[in-house]
């Protein structure tokens, strides 16, 4: 995994950053760093390898200003596991929630996912083959040693050593002519019979012995439930739906998950992203003292900070280290502040990075550049009809003065407002196209058009309703 998109330099990351996120370019320019950081310590000496450790980064910055479009980018193009969770949903040891152990597990589950993913990719050509042979099995059975497998509504097993030779070629001429049948998707309406197998039926366990944590009672559930039988069932699709769900399957037992899980957990150690948000809703309060709500928000900082720190987590899959798991946290940290962080756990997040509010400017190029901005988005809706959906300039310009203005007014939510406005102004279009709006129509929005819809929203001075 890391031998190949990861050589994109510092500089190429930010440009793939860029197509995506708006501004930010500290914010940026760290997370590149990092991520290339982690491709040049597995070309270190062996003996530094080791003692090579990820800088944790911490992200400051008010909501919708990027921080999780970063981190979530960054990962897809490292194409390494990633999770995110919110540190909010975690709860001290003791309590009633979730225990922050989980992340590693659902990292390593992602990981895993992957890892399966890329396996089927591989083995695609050898399973699709051996579906097509499952397929046309159920529809011209083929000749066996035991005789002709009888087809559906008939029972009787004719025997092989009486049937002359060109009753065999003719078997085999039909078989080919059906299989060229099934590869051009001329029979793929057909309904054919075939045999799924059923999930594992779950084993009920209930409590468990004392200690047994979370990754050892799912490790038990997987071990008894391989020990059953597998079971299959028959259903009735057609050849088209054959194929995706027996693809699947085939594919499945041309993978060994041994191999896999030892991928994925070498990959989620040395390439695995966890990204921690709202890390500022565990911090203590400024000048509130340790009391009240503040102990369990310390009990979870001190819960993250072995595995920050690096140490060894118990999963279904075995036992994975996170000394060198890269971890991005953020926060909005308007209430408390980054120094209420315990210091230890200040200390595992060397690098902060604050991100700076989004500006009109910063707005129009949200809305015009990235190649998902939410225009191209509603463009590629209404296509779909059809529909051709054009913005001119001065329309982008004045749409994202007017997210500006609500944000300054109301509540500043970042370019979630944009989702906001854009909804406000397309909407009648979106509810009309196709019936009053039908295809090859042209639409283009402009300044006026914008200033016509929104104008409620410009002139009401009580702009609650608008917040998301």
């Amino acid at each position: 995994m890391l031998d190949s998109k990861t050589f994109l330099t510092p500089a190429q990351i930010v440009a793939e950053l860029d197509k995506y996120i708006i501004g930010q370019h500290d914010a940026k320019r760290h997370v590149a760093i990092a991520l290339r950081n982690r491709w040049r310590r597995l070309h270190a000496p062996l003996d530094m390898q080791r003692e090579i450790v990820p800088n944790n980064i911490l992200m400051i910055g008010s909501t919708g200003v990027g921080k999780t479009e970063i981190a979530r980018r960054l990962a897809a193009i490292a194409d390494a596991p990633f999770t995110k969770v919110e540190a909010s949903k975690f709860t001290e040891v003791g309590y009633v929630g979730r225990d922050v152990e989980s992340m590693v597990r659902d990292l390593v589950e992602q990981s895993v996912n992957q890892v399966k993913q890329r396996r089927k990719e591989e083995v695609k050509n050898q399973a699709a083959q051996a579906v097509e042979d499952l397929i046309l099995d159920a529809l011209i059975p083929p000749v066996s040693g035991g005789g002709l497998k009888p087809t559906a509504g008939f029972s009787t097993t004719i025997d092989s050593s009486a049937m002359p030779d060109s009753d065999y070629e003719l078997n085999e001429r039909t078989r080919d002519k059906f299989r060229e049948k099934i590869r051009s998707g001329e029979l793929d309406d057909r309904k054919i019979e075939i045999k799924v197998q059923q999930g594992a039926p779950s084993m009920g366990i209930v409590g468990g012995a004392p200690g047994m944590d979370e990754a050892s009672m799912a490790g038990l559930q997987d071990m008894l439930g391989s020990m059953l039988p597998k079971k299959t069932r028959k259903r009735k699709v057609t050849i088209a739906e054959a194929r995706k769900i027996l693809l699947d399957e085939e594919a499945a037992k041309l993978i060994d998950m041994d191999e896999v899980k030892d991928e994925a957990i070498r990959n989620a150690e040395n390439a695995g992203i966890i990204f921690i948000d709202e890390i500022d809703k565990v911090a203590s309060r400024s000048g509130k003292g340790g009391s009240g709500p503040d102990v369990s928000r310390e009990g979870v900082q001190r819960d993250l900070l072995p595995i920050v720190e690096g140490s060894a987590v118990s999963t279904k899959y075995g036992i994975i280290n996170t000394d060198h798991i890269l971890f991005i946290a953020a926060g909005a940290f308007h209430v408390a502040k980054p120094s209420d962080l315990i210091p230890e756990l200040q200390g595992r997040f060397p690098i902060r990075v604050e991100l700076q509010s989004l500006t009109k400017d910063d707005f129009f190029r949200i809305l015009k550049d990235p190649k998902n901005a939410l225009t191209k988005q509603y463009e590629a809706l209404l296509q779909a009809e059809d529909v051709a959906l054009s913005f001119d300039d001065a329309a982008l310009e004045r749409l994202a003065e007017i997210a500006f203005e609500v944000n300054s007014e109301v509540e500043n939510i970042g370019a979630r407002r944009l989702h906001t406005v854009m909804s406000r102004l397309l909407n009648d279009i979106l509810f009309d196209v196709p019936d009053l709006i039908g295809p090859n129509a042209r639409i283009l929005i402009t300044r006026e058009l914008v200033d016509e819809r929104l104008k409620s929203m410009i002139r009401n001075p009580d702009l609650s309703q608008y917040i998301l």
